[in-house]
């Protein structure tokens, strides 16, 4: 079978505008109205609201103020190290305005993971959450950065986001927005945001203005969004809707599709800085939630947790569920609980600048198992091991063409020859494609874990643990787990030297087990811990060239945890 298309993208999309050009100056057919009084972003602590002219009043105060301040200006690097914030989204739009990049990093990262994403993107100045601070300027002073070019969020020993607004708003205008060319929206770098790839370190995503313009649009029109399709009560998204903004705004979910797709919808966004479920499950009465963009492990909570059963969820209107796939008996556990919602999944990447496919408008259930259909403009092509192309309801590894796609990883050609190939973007997934569109994943054929909807590079773990004096050599691989989705096992083989102890004196094995844990956990963020456990082995199978044979291991790791679950 040949190529596999989605429906055509039928709509006018600008390739002379920034992101927040299209966001906050622009109309747009698929658009709907606002009403003035219906929020983008709501506080959750406080139910502060903040109107469309106040998201562009504290954009414009920010640049100015960090024109007149910092000097920043085309091209330079602005790197937001922070949960989300109800100015979060003014952060990244100031810069754009300033024809800057934004790097958002991960503020569970420790100071060398921090310093590493400084370093790959050369970031100029970090806003930072007063939380984070410490890290923050840690990695600051290693990078050689100074320290008074890190600010904070919120009041702090640093200049502050709102002083710097205030002083913004105060002055004479420091900067002219410039006009981007015809087409120049399809270079021109909004986003440094770091994925694993197929394989490897985190690696910088170099990710055009377009990219995420285009993505809103391919999810307007697929999900009706400003449509006359349904009754008013029955349409999927409509202005004054309040969606949760829990998932983190660093990662491209909650980047593109909450602080981009949700707004241009007309939705209000409820800035949710941490996920605590309980208090999670409070905002969802307090605020009137009707819509919940989650990923797996918090579907998981809804299931399990004892204090669901509190708590009136029939004012949730929509689930979606993405990062990572999600089963058909949860699927059936959340209708019972939500009976009002359309529930379904997405599925895409950082490096199609989110959505590669969504469930559609037309179904209140996504299909059991499925992770959506292709989004309009998206072309599809199943390859098998031997390279020929699958048919429809054969598996193989995903390959797209798509409008979103980003323009390959920063300062490495090799890697981006990999997974960008004459305009085909490699996923790494292995997936069939049903007639209707319908895409299912079967696997990753990428190593890259997904453990929480996070991404966890095995190479990088593996690093790690070639630092510990008692390590000779390792090989780490995902196990299944019902609230992580997976989670990192590591197979060892001792040093000699540990093997000694260990014969010496048979209790030293736990001792070390103990240490190889702990050694990860005090160098990686909590996500990426050896919480699938340690394994001693006498040899790492490897094929003739020295590659890991991981499936090997993979099949092993399922063996022991299906011997342990019988015990």
């Amino acid at each position: 079978m040949s190529e596999i298309y989605g429906p055509s993208l039928d709509t006018s999309v600008p390739d002379d505008l920034t992101l927040p050009q299209f966001i906050l100056d622009s109309s747009h057919p698929l658009r709907p109205i606002r009403p003035s009084h219906v929020p983008w972003f709501i506080e959750d602590a406080g139910g502060r609201g903040v109107g469309h002219e106040e998201v562009r009043a504290r954009t414009y105060g920010l640049a100015n103020g960090l024109s007149l301040r910092f000097r920043v200006k085309e091209n330079d690097l602005v790197l937001i190290f922070s949960p989300n914030h109800i100015d979060y989204a003014a952060a990244i739009w100031a810069t754009h305005r300033l024809g800057g990049v934004v790097s958002c990093a991960n503020p569970a990262n420790n100071t060398s993971e921090l310093l590493y994403q400084l370093k790959v993107v050369n970031a100029s100045l970090i806003i930072a959450h007063s939380s984070f601070l410490h890290t923050a300027l840690g990695a600051a002073q290693a990078a050689g950065l100074p320290s008074e070019r890190v600010i904070t969020f919120d009041e702090s020993n640093q200049i502050s986001v709102d002083a710097l607004i205030q002083q913004g708003l105060r002055s004479e205008p420091n900067f002219v927005e410039r006009r981007l060319r015809k087409g120049e929206a399809k270079t021109k770098v909004a986003f440094l945001s770091f994925s694993s790839g197929t394989t490897g370190k985190p690696k910088a995503v170099a990710i055009p203005h377009y990219a995420p313009i285009v993505n809103v649009i391919q999810m307007a029109q697929q999900q009706k969004v400003n449509e006359n399709y349904a009754p008013w009560e029955e349409r999927r998204y409509r202005p004054g809707d309040v969606v949760a903004g829990v998932l983190p705004f660093f990662h491209i979910y909650g980047l593109v599709v909450v602080i981009n797709f949700m707004t241009f919808c007309g939705l209000s966004v409820v800035v949710m800085p941490k996920f605590n479920f309980t208090e999670f499950l409070e905002s969802i009465v307090r605020h009137r939630i009707s819509h919940l963009l989650l990923v797996p492990p918090q579907v998981v909570l809804f299931c399990k947790h004892p204090a669901v059963k509190n708590y009136n969820l029939n004012g949730v209107r929509l689930l979606m569920c993405g990062a990572a796939p999600l089963s058909a008996s949860l699927v059936d556990q959340i209708v019972k609980l939500m009976p009002n919602a359309q529930i379904g999944q997405g599925y895409g990447m950082t490096e199609s600048a989110a959505t590669i496919a969504m469930f559609s408008a037309d179904e209140k259930l996504g299909v059991p198992g499925g992770a959506g259909r292709l989004s309009p403009g998206v072309v599809a092509k199943v390859v098998k091991d031997d390279g020929t192309l699958a048919g429809f309801n054969e598996p193989g590894e995903l390959q797209v063409k798509i409008p979103s796609i980003a323009l390959g990883y920063l300062n490495n050609d090799e890697a981006t020859k990999e997974t960008f190939v004459n305009g085909w973007l490699r996923t790494g997934d292995e997936v069939v494609i049903r007639e209707d569109l319908e895409v299912f994943i079967v696997d990753r054929l990428k190593e890259i874990m997904k453990v929480k909807g996070f991404q966890v590079a095995p190479a990088e773990l593996e690093g790690c643990l070639h630092d510990h004096p008692d390590v000779s050599d390792t090989c780490v691989v995902p196990i299944l787990d019902s609230y992580s989705g997976e989670l990192p096992m590591a197979f060892v083989v001792l040093h000699p030297n540990a093997v000694k102890r260990i014969a010496l004196d048979p209790a030293e094995a736990r001792r070390v087990k103990v240490s190889i844990t702990k050694h990860v956990a005090d160098n990686k963020v909590a996500y990426k811990h050896l919480a699938g456990g340690v394994v001693f082995v006498d040899v790492i199978p490897k094929n003739p060239s020295g590659k890991l044979l991981r499936r090997v291991l993979r099949d092993r790791a399922r063996d022991l945890v299906r011997s342990k679950s019988k015990l």
